[in-house]
């Protein structure tokens, strides 16, 4: 079967990772995320849009310098060229798990904390799950 069906709540729960790609498609990635208390994905803007899904704990959106506080069954919608963060505020793990269309990281890309993250050059090479 080609494609994606799980239980995509489950798995951000139980995810520890701070960034976990489990589904490349040609347009668009699944990708898990987890944030340590007074952690954040770090300010950045992409050349395409995202999409995030709270599933656990609390925490504060950025928007081109529009800070919102979001927590478990939040959305966030990021277009193209919008300056971003997520920041957890909470005293919990912040789960979420984000939608980019197109793609933006290798496939089956694990980080396990940020400096992991912040440390590998990896980005998208046009590889496919499937």
């Amino acid at each position: 079967m080609k494609g994606f069906i799980q239980d995509i709540e489950s798995l951000a729960v139980r995810n520890d990772d701070f960034r976990r790609v489990l589904y490349t498609a040609r347009h668009c990635q699944l990708v898990l995320m987890a944030l340590r208390p007074m952690e954040e994905i770090g300010a950045e803007v992409h050349q395409l849009d995202q999409f995030f899904r709270v599933e656990e704990g609390s925490g504060e959106a950025v928007l081109n310098g529009v800070r919102l506080a979001i927590r478990a069954g939040f959305a966030i919608v990021v277009p193209a060229g919008a300056h971003h963060n997520i920041i957890n505020t909470g005293s919990g793990p912040l789960k979420l798990y984000t939608v980019y269309s197109p793609p933006n990281h290798r496939d089956g890309v694990i980080h396990h904390t940020r400096a992991e993250a912040e440390a590998d050059s990896e980005e998208f090479d046009g590889k496919t799950t499937e």
